[in-house]
């Protein structure tokens, strides 16, 4: 085996193309690497209720960290950790999420809920993990955004520039990769991590190799160690054939 032992994968804008789906290419590269002994994971800011379906239609089995950090599982539904928001600082965000007219949504345990399906049963009764906004207009988001900078307690980042994501402060991608490595035995300098937002700048930075999508963000960009090819070019199986099977 090489240098790295594990790869971890956002999904949107990463491992999936812009039809949502794993191309053949990265799935035969994905299987490839696990048959030479290297983890392939997901590591996403969806909840795990999204994350299924691709992880059994793919027969994958490995760890998954979810809901950019607030859970991590050892492998498809068998939990290692989760992380969870007081039930009043959803109450909160939900509350500005309305006063500036914002899209948003957020995961609990229980389910996915937004602006359209938002629960009418008591938010104490279910156990949250993450609170999303959703707006275009940009004085709104920099309000919004000023708000959770002052709170003080809260991880922020995005999957859209158009977006913000929020978790429990230390929660991250990072955080949740971190996690793993500890329960495999590994360190996070033998991880390869792949993203193209900035929820995934925390694992970018800590990984020993962070590689960010042609079609990523600019800070992320900036901020990885290599930039690839767009989601569309099968990214995964190029860094798989050129830095992981080497």
């Amino acid at each position: 085996m090489g240098r790295y032992k594990l790869l971890a994968l956002d999904m949107d804008g990463t491992l999936l193309n812009s039809q949502h789906e794993v191309s053949d290419e990265n799935r035969e590269w994905m299987f490839k690497a696990l048959e030479e002994g290297v983890m392939v994971m997901l590591s996403t800011g969806r909840g795990v209720q999204n994350v299924y379906p691709y992880c059994d239609k793919l027969n994958l089995n490995s760890p998954i960290v979810a809901v950019n950090g607030s859970e991590v599982w050892k492998a498809p539904r068998e939990l290692l950790k989760r992380t969870l928001m007081d039930v009043d600082q959803i109450r909160a965000m939900h509350a500005l999420a309305q006063r500036y007219d914002s899209w948003y949504w957020a995961y609990a345990v229980e389910g996915l809920f937004n602006k359209e399906t938002w629960t009418g049963e008591s938010l104490d009764s279910l156990q949250w993990l993450k609170f999303g906004f959703f707006t275009e207009n940009d004085d709104s988001r920099a309000r919004i955004l000023e708000w959770l900078h002052e709170q003080g307690i809260y991880e922020i980042t995005n999957s859209h520039p158009h977006n913000l994501e929020i978790n429990p402060i230390g929660v991250s991608k990072a955080s949740g990769l971190r996690q793993v490595c500890e329960m495999l035995g590994i360190d996070m300098s033998e991880v390869v991590a792949m993203g193209d937002s900035m929820n995934d700048m925390s694992m970018i930075r800590d990984a020993g190799l962070g590689v960010a999508m042609g079609n990523a963000q600019d800070a992320l960009k900036a901020a990885a160690k290599l930039v690839t090819v767009t989601n569309n070019e099968h990214a995964v199986a190029k860094i798989i054939k050129e830095h992981v099977l080497v």
